[in-house]
């Protein structure tokens, strides 16, 4: 009971030093060092926590350390496993703390560890499986312990034996489990270890990028050597006088560049993926030999300057992935850092468990690459252009995916990515460059273009209601209040519409057959029936526009078609609706005659109606059309929206005026100068070396030109 109570008081340093005054450190020692049971796990507890407090590191020594790393590797029972791991993690942390004496330095740390492991050579092996526990505090303590062992190992080990030490941790599966974990729900109760492991991860690819590749350390020369065999070389010798073959083997002038280096000194090209290009090169040609090979001989039946550079594909994706992981931007104290800024809802932002499937994602990048290679015809000096392509291809799949996304989806999905949407990605890529460059200028140009598009637009619009079209004219639909005889008689099944050279009036008539293709159209003189466009008021439409704001009140120029007026046709149909003059100006400035067969035009005129008068008048529905295609609803619709001086708002319309805006742009860019990369560096004639230098045309000719390119 008396262990119990001490392990929920101890973490107060006031009482601790009371109970370490008192001499009950000695005896929580002996506990720790002969009890059994709950009382032993109690024990543990304490003392872990204890040294939390950075209090009783004198009585560690060589018993309690292999005591503890006994109770990890033959103990099943949880409670005890969570107090033993969290000593030895303290331990292990504490070489770092600047009150450790230098005399003490060989009591913590990895190597305090070293004697108890050689006496249980299964410590790491029953470390790594502890992952998988259901405990989740058991999970966090055994990759707190983990984490330490790796930090002191990168800290304090010598050239060769950290990457040991990791690689000894890879192959007991540390990274499949850490990679399950991150992707578990549990991941609330091991954000912080999980973090901090993350980080360490970075920096072990950091460290492994800054080691520089050199032929002269027997495993560079062994990695780089695996490579070339494995390409199976044609083995030529020297042939004497006499016929026989000689011992000594030919030199392949083309050894290394047939893999795709770009010289035969392949080491200095390992310059910016250091000895983790050459790890990731050959892992790839060491667990994918047959397609390496198969590779090598594909190539190798074409052109020089077409075969695709593989060993500089890998090392540009090498690249690429450390890059978008940022490992240049992490250290060991990353995870406590972003930890205390980050909460909980940014999880899927801090947390990136496809770091783990390094491996993976190289392979799926430079399969990629060979793809893109292929499919785009390029050629030796495209090579960069395949790299920005890979490069936006995996920052697309690869940087945005979200923390539960499996490699098995992010490979499917690098794999089923098209050419065309990677280029829309590059294009979209290109425009965000360009704002960074010009920015203000190029939103100018932008808006002057839209401006011009829409002026364009506008007058395509127009030119196709003065060129006319033919409707449907339903039997279904209800008569507009004027033009249309109220006649009982029947409705005739086709309406010729037309917009007046002035522009002011829209000629119709309606019409039992409709001309053939090779007839013509009716001239305006023979329509009867014309509106006035200055009655008009307002123009509805059923016609989708894809614009959440698109239903206005009934003085706005487009209303939807709706409860107001009652319109259940399932057709498409535009409505035009306006006011009709008051009596006393209907007797005096128009026309109504309701008979069809009247030689005189029928006519709705108004010249003298004033604005304030119309707003208090009811509004009618003047004419009624009925499109056959979406594209002359669309047509007619924003013609007659921008006639009376209004927005278009059907998506057609919108999307072309983005179209031409788009295409000026482009246009305008083509004429963008050497000197004109930008004003940050930039002097007069393309200061800064930006551009080629122009020759001067004294002496020369009309007829001269030359090449801005070079080439």
């Amino acid at each position: 009971m008396a262990a119990f109570k001490l392990q929920s008081n101890i973490g107060d340093p006031s009482f601790a030093d009371v109970f370490i005054s008192e001499g009950g450190l000695t005896r929580l020692r002996y506990l720790t060092l002969h009890a059994t049971g709950n009382t032993l796990a109690y024990s543990l507890t304490a003392f872990s926590r204890l040294l939390e407090v950075d209090k009783g590191w004198d009585y560690i020594n060589q018993d309690v350390v292999e005591r503890v790393v006994e109770l990890v590797v033959t103990h099943p029972l949880v409670n005890i496993l969570r107090g033993a791991m969290a000593i030895l993690g303290a331990i292990v942390s504490h070489q770092h703390s600047p009150k450790t004496p230098s005399n003490q330095q060989e009591t913590f740390g990895f190597r305090a560890l070293k004697p108890a492991i050689a006496i249980y050579p299964q410590f790491l092996e029953m470390l790594v499986s502890r992952l998988s526990s259901a405990d989740h505090a058991l999970c966090a303590n055994a990759l707190q312990l983990i984490n330490a062992l790796m930090r002191d190992a990168i800290a304090t080990g010598g050239e060769g034996e950290w990457p040991r030490f990791i690689t000894r941790l890879q192959d007991l599966g540390v990274i499949k489990s850490v990679y399950s974990l991150m992707q578990s729900q549990a991941l609330q109760d091991l954000a912080q270890p999980l973090l901090e492991f993350q980080a360490l991860t970075k920096v072990l690819l950091r460290r492994w990028r800054d080691v520089p590749v050199d032929l002269h350390k027997p495993e560079h020369r062994r990695a780089l050597k695996a490579i070339h065999l494995a390409s199976k070389p044609e083995k030529a010798s020297d042939t004497l006088e006499d016929g026989s073959e000689g011992q000594e083997k030919k030199h392949n002038p083309e050894k290394w560049r047939r893999l795709g280096f770009e010289t035969e000194n392949p080491s200095w090209e390992f310059e910016e993926t250091g000895y983790l290009g050459m790890m990731d090169l050959a892992d790839y040609v060491r667990k994918h030999e047959d397609a390496f090979q198969r590779l090598l001989l594909e190539q190798s039946t074409f052109p020089p300057r077409t075969r695709c550079p593989i060993a500089r594909a890998s090392l540009a994706v090498t690249a690429i992935l450390y890059d978008q992981f940022e490992a240049d931007r992490s250290d060991l104290d990353d995870a406590r850092t972003e930890q205390a800024l980050e909460t909980r809802s940014n999880y899927d932002k801090i947390f990136k468990p496809l770091v783990f499937q390094w491996s993976r994602l190289h392979l799926s990048g430079l399969q990629a690459f060979f793809r893109l290679w292929k499919t785009t015809g390029a050629e030796r000096e495209d090579f960069p252009k395949i790299v920005d392509l890979v490069r936006i291809l995996l920052e697309a799949v690869v940087a945005s995916a979200k923390r539960e996304k499996t490699i098995e989806e992010v490979e499917d999905e690098v794999d089923d990515f098209d050419c065309e949407r990677l280029r829309q990605l590059q294009m979209e890529l290109f425009q965000f460059t360009y704002e960074d460059t010009w920015g203000h200028h190029l939103r100018q140009v932008r808006d002057e273009l839209n401006h011009e598009a829409l002026s364009f637009m506008k007058e395509q619009r127009i030119r196709c209601l003065l060129q006319g079209a033919w409707f449907s004219n339903p039997s279904t639909t209800k008569d507009e209040v004027n033009h249309i005889s109220q006649s009982s008689e029947p409705r005739a099944p086709f309406r010729y519409a037309r917009l007046s050279s002035n522009r002011r009036f829209l000629h119709y008539s309606d019409f039992d057959v409709k001309p053939s293709d090779t007839e013509a159209d009716p001239v305006l003189d023979s329509l009867p029936h014309k509106l006035d466009l200055a009655l008009v008021s307002s123009v509805a439409s059923n016609i989708s526009t894809k614009t959440p704001t698109s239903r206005h009140s009934s003085t706005s120029t487009l209303k939807q078609q709706g409860s107001s007026h009652k319109n259940n046709s399932s057709t498409t149909q535009i409505t035009i609706f306006g006011h009709l003059p008051s009596s006393s100006t209907t007797n005096h400035n128009h026309t109504r005659n309701p008979s069809k067969s009247s030689s005189n035009p029928k006519s709705i005129t108004h010249s003298s109606h004033k604005k304030e008068t119309r707003h208090n008048r009811e509004e009618h529905s003047l004419l009624v059309l009925h499109p056959s295609t979406h594209s002359q609803a669309s047509e007619w619709l924003d013609g007659l929206l921008m006639l009376l001086g209004q927005q278009p708002l059907t998506s057609e319309t919108r999307k072309l005026v983005d179209l031409v805006a788009e295409y000026g742009l482009k246009i305008r860019l083509l004429n963008v100068r050497f000197d004109e990369q930008g004003p940050e560096g930039m002097g007069e004639g393309g200061g800064g070396g930006g551009g080629p230098e122009v020759p001067s045309r004294e002496g020369l000719d009309e007829a001269y030109y030359y090449d801005m390119g070079g080439s």
